[in-house]
């Protein structure tokens, strides 16, 4: 019976043997049981005076005292190990590792308080830690009117599922790789079979991508998923709406006028997109459809109920197995369900939507005429309605174009007493300098290359390359104002001098001495800032080329 009791329980029986034995029975038990004979005394004694029944194999106090109290300096020094105040300051020895119980376990060690890692588990949880994962709960930057458009959007939603009008919340799954390649995630198989995928991933841009474009009906409970093949463009994303539009949304609402969208504020269907909003006004001229788009504040998309209904279920759908196919990922994706009744469908996009895609400055403002901007958060909220000819607002008139630079005025500036050269020479001059305007024009097409245009275009007006160098001229010999040029030459001046200091840095590139030295003259006096002023300066330059050839 030895070998099932425990140390308490084989003293007892113990004595109670030797008591039966009477006198000598210590020592014969003793001597069979290879026990001391003072356990055997010890368990008579406790027997005599009414042993309690305990919970416990030794008496309180027993065995080895725990180790934080055999070293009182020791849960100091893991405190400031594990504590995150700590472990951020640099000289931490484990600032920059992993704490495990055996990296804890060897710096205490190493510092004079030899522990094993077991133990240091146990301290850390009567200290109050446990091991836990990173928790994703800190918002970002915090948009101002944030939970003011949360509300705005529910009572817009719950507005439209009580008049029965359909209202779904779209957004891009990210991408997916097409090929045999690993997935998070666990399925049932047997035992010792589990489905084997190469050890590493490499994804080469030859590989297939899948581009899921989900849109989610909250009043139907239904997901309808685009599965794209080229890229994630705003041209997509109207063109899943669209396709969820005519093979599901017109069975489902029949009697529809309005539909209502809720979607981020990034992406393909960003709420700064003019291609999106662009691309949606088509499709509310093609169905008769009034749209309204409700986006959410940046940061914000996990609140839309595409992220959490639809999606989160599809990535269920999709765990622990390889996706081959399109095929595999479609059946994939129609095969989610849900206990509260989510049905999906998916089909495959192969159509291309190519990146790229410019609109004018005329067709941005007739897409901003076209949107009707909300009070509250104009930028955010905004309806589109189909195209009526007797609302819609009259094209602006075109602007008229500069009128064209008399000849007279050119003839005039051009004289020789304000470019210094003669009127053949500043025509060479002009010849000289075009190829060097050229190659200056392709290295700003160059460097203008993925700026965006908006923020470039200095909006001066357009003047050829002729009267460029004259006024560049003029305005470095400083012999006529660039007031009375620009008057002259029926221009504003603004754009006179834009275009004269862009071309002045050519004059550089003059090759004859003459003119050379003509360009670099520069006029000590004021400049002529009439007309009658600017006459008398030709006059007296006339007079002074008569009296030296007489």
């Amino acid at each position: 019976m030895l070998p099932h009791l425990d140390e308490r329980q084989r003293r007892l029986y113990l004595a109670s043997e030797a008591d039966a034995l009477g006198h000598g029975g210590i020592a014969t038990v003793a001597r069979l049981a290879e026990v001391s004979e003072s356990t055997i005394a010890r368990g008579r004694d406790e027997l005599a005076g009414g042993a309690p029944v305990l919970r416990r194999v030794r008496r309180a106090g027993g065995g080895r005292r725990p180790a934080a109290e055999r070293d009182r300096g020791l849960v100091p020094v893991l405190e400031a190990l594990i504590e995150p105040r700590e472990v951020d300051d640099p000289v931490s020895p484990l600032r920059w590792t992993t704490v495990s119980l055996r990296d804890l376990a060897r710096e205490l060690t190493a510092a004079g308080h030899p522990i094993s890692a077991p133990v240091v588990g146990k301290l850390l949880r009567s200290m109050g830690f446990s091991l836990q994962g990173m928790a994703k709960t800190r918002a970002g930057s915090h948009v101002p009117d944030r939970d003011a458009q949360f509300r705005h959007i529910n009572a817009t939603a719950e507005r439209f599922l009580a008049q029965g009008l359909p209202v779904v919340s779209v957004d891009a799954k990210k991408k997916e790789p097409i090929g045999d390649f690993a997935r998070a995630g666990r399925t049932y198989r047997p035992k010792g079979a589990p489905i084997t995928a190469p050890d590493h991933d490499f994804v080469d841009p030859d590989t297939p991508i899948a581009i899921p474009y989900g849109i989610y009906d909250l009043g139907q409970d239904t997901g309808w998923v685009n599965v794209g093949t080229d890229r994630n463009t705003a041209a997509f994303a109207v063109a899943s709406i669209r396709r969820w539009w005519n093979e599901q949304g017109q069975q489902d609402y029949p009697n529809a006028s309005r539909l209502l969208i809720t979607a981020d504020s990034g992406g393909a269907n960003s709420a700064d997109s003019h291609l999106f909003k662009k691309d949606l006004a088509a499709l509310a001229d093609e169905w008769g459809l009034t749209i309204t788009v409700l986006h959410f504040p940046t940061g914000t998309s996990k609140w839309n109920k595409v992220e959490h209904r639809l999606f989160s279920r599809i990535t269920h759908s999709l765990r622990g197995r390889p996706l081959t196919s399109y095929e595999v990922l479609l059946r994939s994706i129609t095969a989610t369900r849900t206990s509260t009744g989510l049905t999906v469908n998916a089909a495959l996009d192969e159509n291309d939507y190519p990146t790229g895609r410019i609109l004018t400055k005329d067709e941005r403002k007739a897409i901003l005429q076209r949107i009707q901007r909300d009070e509250f958060h104009g930028e955010w909220n905004y309806t589109i309605a189909p195209y009526d000819p007797q609302t819609a607002p009259s094209p602006e008139p075109d602007r008229a174009k500069a009128p064209p630079i008399p000849a007279e005025a050119t003839h005039l500036l051009t004289h020789p007493a304000l470019t210094g050269m003669s009127r053949e020479q500043f025509d060479r001059l002009v010849e000289e300098l075009e190829p060097c305007r050229r190659v200056l024009a392709e290295a700003e097409r160059e460097k203008r290359k993925g700026i965006n245009r908006r923020g470039y275009n200095p909006g001066f007006g357009f003047l050829d390359h002729r009267h460029r160098v004259l006024a560049a001229v003029l305005s470095r010999r400083n012999t006529v104002t660039l007031t009375l040029t620009a008057r002259l030459l029926g221009r504003d001046r603004n754009t006179l001098s834009y275009h004269a200091h862009r071309t002045m840095p050519l004059l550089a590139f003059a090759a004859a001495p003459d003119i050379t030295a003509a360009i670099t003259q520069r006029r000590r006096t004021r400049p002529p800032r009439t007309i009658d002023a600017l006459q008398d300066v030709i006059a007296d330059y006339e007079s002074n080329i008569k009296s030296g050839s007489s």
